[in-house]
């Protein structure tokens, strides 16, 4: 579907000249055979930005957290994440189909997005007689996206991981928008990594690449997860065609500012037109209305692009809208006067 404006995700960036460029004459090889050299440039590359020893190119953020949950948990473990995150409301079961865990969601009682570490002591088991329930695994996500793409800070992420350590649980991160959250919180990734076993980040959200994610880990765990990823059907052949859009990506961490001002701009620009849209962290606006779905179609029939997610109307900014753009959705919707019906 065409939109002139589309706001339903960062996911929908084209590639680059640059990109195009550098995917058209990078140096490639088999990486499921010999390990593609563009790929594994990447992989290094992104594992040194996270603080962590090695890293996996995959083709969806999706299938690193899977793999994560596949490296952590045996079969019918419980693992907890907060409430709406990823890898409980967007991955189709994977983690209990696959991974064979059983998921635990727990409520947002430090903020948006954020359990707190009395909500985690609570919600792991003790233990038992062996047929206890076990706890092994919790499973945060920073920047949220169900939850507008809020953060978790420094001092809120090592408290959670201390008292994850304290309870032996294994800490994954799905970092799919993790880039945003080090922009907003002005803090360098490994800040916001330090102490997790697992973390997922993805290239194809705000950085603009037409595919990716990367896994990070203890070389270890990578080792495993090369077969993990084999199995699932994601090793790919001359890879490096797409970890060179991946590496261009790479460059434009900073420029995600812009994304959240224009985020911001349209957050403001809603309320002063009486909806109630939440203040975004970052990329992400969330607009309570009277009827999502309704909203998203009237919308659509506009030429704007927008998504229903967990009883809100989401906008997503991201590099192929400008302000303007923004000031254009803006206009729209002051004269569709039949939209104060559905706010």
């Amino acid at each position: 579907m065409n939109f002139e404006i589309d706001l339903r995700s960062d996911t929908v960036t084209k590639p680059c000249a640059d990109m195009r460029r550098s995917m058209a004459e990078v140096e490639v090889g088999d990486d499921v055979l010999d390990h593609d050299p563009t790929m594994a440039e990447l992989e290094c590359r992104v594992a040194d930005m996270l603080g962590m020893p090695a890293a996996l190119w995959v083709p969806s953020g999706t299938m690193g957290n899977i793999i994560a949950l596949m490296l952590h948990l045996d079969r019918g473990d419980r693992f907890l994440a907060p409430e709406h995150a990823h890898v409980l409301d967007s991955e189709l079961g994977t983690a209990a189909w696959l991974a064979q865990g059983m998921p635990e969601a727990l409520p947002h009682d430090a903020g948006p997005g954020r359990p707190t570490p009395g909500t985690i002591k609570r919600a792991t088991v003790s233990a038992g007689p062996y047929f206890s329930l076990r706890t092994t695994l919790l499973c945060l996500e920073n920047s949220h996206n169900f939850s507008g793409g809020s953060v978790i800070p420094p001092q809120e992420w090592t408290d959670l991981v201390v008292v994850a350590k304290e309870l032996g649980l294994h800490v994954h991160l799905d970092g799919a928008r993790l880039w945003n959250a080090c922009v907003a919180l002005s803090s360098a990734a490994t800040t916001l990594t330090q102490g997790a076993d697992t973390v997922q980040v993805c290239l194809s959200k705000g950085l603009g690449a037409p595919v990716g994610s990367i896994l990070a880990a203890d070389a270890t765990r990578i080792s495993e997860a090369r077969r993990f990823r084999k199995m699932l059907g994601g090793g790919v052949r001359q890879g490096g065609v797409l970890a060179a859009a991946g590496l261009v990506a790479l460059r434009s961490i900073d420029r995600l500012a812009d994304d959240h001002e224009n985020a911001q701009r349209l957050s403001d620009g809603l309320r002063e037109r009486g909806w109630n849209a939440h203040r975004p962290d970052t990329n992400i606006v969330l607009v309570e209305v009277a009827d999502p779905i309704r909203m998203v179609k009237r919308l659509s029939a506009e030429g704007i692009g927008a998504t229903s997610v967990v009883g809100k109307v989401r906008f997503v900014t991201h590099r192929d809208v400008d302000s303007h753009s923004i000031d254009n959705v803006l206009d729209r919707v002051y004269r569709l006067s039949d939209l104060a019906d559905l706010v």
